[in-house]
């Protein structure tokens, strides 16, 4: 499969990757369900919300420095270099990721659409306002925005908020017109994101998965790549170079 993947990609113009939590995994990134520790007896659903920080916005800031903290300390891995090669390989590339680690960015991709936002980034809760990723937030002492006064949150996509509209046609669009897609370490169990490789396929796009576990969309892809795509992505990189020599 790695010859056929490669040489189709060799003669394709447009690519479009969609990214979920099982190539973040690869680096080291945890879910943060579950944890040790002052936040085990929380729940994500509890504290990524609007309502919790319009509650306890000093809790939420809290958890989220800390949350910050630790993927700060984590390093894109062999997968996320690849993507960045890769991206010089297609005339139209665009990396569509519903994480929020910001590890994509880190490694180097530049043509990135986050579906949920990105953790080291702010955003103003009234207004919407976007603030630097150095702005570092004190909880008790929670900066209000310039423009309008409202509290600055965190600029990710809490649960019951709906996806930045934009990001989301564009992603669309993009799949719609793409020649390959590849959907990586995704469960394509969250809709909309779940839908962009269904949307590529019916364009008549080759689709590629790359996960280690089954999914809803493997008996549907082209090509089912059961490996960690730290291994895969390396060596269809070096494989498609090789054709290209």
């Amino acid at each position: 499969m790695l010859e056929e993947i490669a040489n189709i990609a060799r003669n394709c113009q447009r690519c479009v990757v969609l990214t979920g939590a099982g190539i973040s995994a690869e680096s080291g990134v945890p879910t943060f369900r579950g944890k040790d520790g002052l936040w085990g007896k929380f729940k994500p659903e509890e504290l990524a919300t609007m309502d919790a920080f319009l509650a306890n916005p000093k809790v939420v800031w809290e958890w989220y420095n800390w949350r910050r903290q630790i993927i700060g300390e984590v390093k894109p891995n062999p997968g996320h270099y690849a993507l960045c090669e890769l991206e010089e390989m297609f005339t139209n590339f665009t990396l569509v990721t519903q994480n929020v680690d910001g590890l994509h960015r880190v490694a180097g991709s530049r043509n990135i659409l986050e579906l949920h936002g990105n953790i080291n980034l702010n955003k103003c809760v009234e207004c919407s306002q976007k603030y630097p990723d150095d702005l570092e937030i004190n909880p008790d002492d929670i900066p209000g925005c310039p423009n309008c006064g409202g509290q600055i949150r965190p600029d990710v996509v809490w649960f019951g908020e709906m996806l930045d509209a934009t990001i989301i046609s564009q992603a669309f669009d993009k799949s719609a017109k793409a020649d390959l897609f590849f959907s990586i370490g995704t469960s394509t169990l969250v809709h909309p994101a779940a839908s962009l490789p269904l949307e590529a396929k019916r364009s008549g796009a080759t689709l590629v998965e790359i996960n280690i576990e089954a999914t809803p969309l493997t008996t549907l892809a082209d090509f089912h790549i059961a490996e960690l795509s730290g291994v895969f992505l390396p060596n269809l990189l070096e494989r498609i170079k090789s054709i290209s020599a």
